[in-house]
């Protein structure tokens, strides 16, 4: 690791937290251990900076869906690039791409681009403040939306009006009675019910479908935060999967595999309202990303990039857990195949940093490079890859294991506990 220690020192020099994103600082994974740089990638596996190699499934955080370096997005990214990045008028690409979108998801009868899903997330927000001429905010998710009327509720809020914290509160999934309560407590005041249409589980009792129904209720729009879940979960994203549509529906990560593009969708009736609401960015139709998004969606439309994800998905997770269960060890993988979480437990039951710390040390040595949070897979992971994953895991499980029972987890630790980004 001697190049990414060396950079590392020259980074704390110059860039506050040595990343642009809180997620990717070394701290949020395990310090010390592993690189801090990464140099390239290739479908998917990833090289650092000292040229080990390893099998990634962190994917940018989410947003490589077909993989690294991938052939089809290369070469229109390349095309496009010999007639220019941006204009000083529309390019026929914000059409075209719109028309794509339209094509694929529920709902998107109209289709503004951004350049992240934070951007494309507040955006609609405020359309909806502006459609309902009210200010608060029922919200129902992991997080994801690094913006004033969000961040405010979490405990990264310097430099934010503490005043934004009364116009939005939180209901939990899966229980309309959270959601009734809100409603009643904020008569006629709520703006829109924010939230991403699915987590680590599904919707039960026709959860969603009874959301609707109470925003609708009291006056209030449905946003569907689909940064995360778009083009992941189907090629028409959670609304497609689940059979129901939101009023307006927000965009990011996979929909460029790699390139910074996001998309706010939605009904006529609705996305109207941003010919009056103020958004406007000088690069919201660079062409280079809006290339990459058509390369995208025709590759989602021309192959089983989806049913891929979640066969593999599926078979990772039974195989991880029939280990964890061999080994007797309180370590799962659980949530969706296509979005799936590492657990490790203490002898309280109780989320241990420490313990998945010294599991994921483990497998970075190995040849695998977790993350702080989603396991994500993409269309050019194997079988051979999960293979090469599960024989790593159980070998981290076999050491993890007896060093719990020495109780001498931390002494194996030889880099610091993952901390995390937030919390809210």
């Amino acid at each position: 690791m001697s190049n990414s220690k060396k950079l590392s020192e020259r980074s704390k020099k110059i860039i506050p937290a040595l990343s642009q994103t809180f997620s990717k600082s070394p701290y949020s994974y395990v310090e010390g251990i592993y690189p801090t740089y990464l140099s390239r990638g290739r479908g998917s596996h990833v090289f650092d900076v000292d040229k080990n190699e390893y099998i990634d499934y962190v994917m940018a955080l989410g947003p490589i869906i077909l993989g690294y370096n991938y052939p089809t997005v290369n070469t229109a990214i390349k095309n496009q690039l010999k007639k220019g990045i941006s204009f000083s008028i529309p390019h026929p690409l914000e059409v075209e791409l719109s028309e794509e979108i339209k094509s694929i998801i529920p709902s998107a009868e109209m289709v503004r681009f951004s350049k992240t899903g934070s951007d494309a997330g507040t955006a609609a927000v405020r359309a909806a403040r502006a459609l309902t001429k009210r200010n608060n905010i029922a919200y129902c998710g992991t997080g994801g939306v690094w913006h004033d009327w969000f961040t405010v509720i979490t405990n990264r809020n310097e430099g934010i009006p503490i005043i934004l914290k009364k116009m939005i509160k939180k209901f939990n999934y899966n229980d309309i009675e959270s959601l009734k309560i809100l409603f009643e407590g904020w008569k006629g005041e709520v703006a829109t019910v924010y939230m991403e249409p699915i987590l680590n589980e599904f919707p039960k009792n026709n959860f969603l479908k009874k959301v609707k129904e109470l925003a609708h209720k009291h006056g209030a729009i449905l946003i569907f935060d689909e940064v995360v879940t778009g083009f992941r979960l189907a090629n028409g994203g959670a609304q497609e999967l689940l059979r129901i549509d939101a009023d307006l529906a927000v965009f990011g990560k996979g929909i460029g595999n790699g390139m910074p593009l996001g998309a706010i969708t939605g009904k006529h009736e609705y996305m109207e309202k941003f010919q009056d609401v103020f958004y406007s960015t000088s690069y919201g139709g660079e062409a280079l990303s809006l290339a990459a998004g058509m390369a995208v969606i025709h590759e989602l439309k021309k192959k089983p990039v989806i049913s891929h994800c979640w066969q593999l998905g599926e078979f990772f997770i039974s195989e991880f857990n029939k280990i964890s269960e061999e080994l007797e060890i309180n370590v799962r993988m659980e949530g969706l195949p296509v979005r799936s979480s590492i657990i490790c437990k203490n002898e309280k039951g109780q989320s241990s940093l420490l313990l998945k710390s010294l599991l994921y040390q483990e497998t970075l040595k190995r040849g695998i490079l977790f993350g702080p949070g989603y396991v994500f897979l993409s269309y050019s992971h194997s079988k051979k890859d999960i293979q090469k994953t599960l024989k790593a895991c159980k070998e981290s499980m076999k050491i993890l294991k007896d060093a719990i029972k020495k109780k001498n987890v931390r002494k194996k630790l030889q880099g610091q506990v993952m901390k995390t980004v937030m919390t809210f």
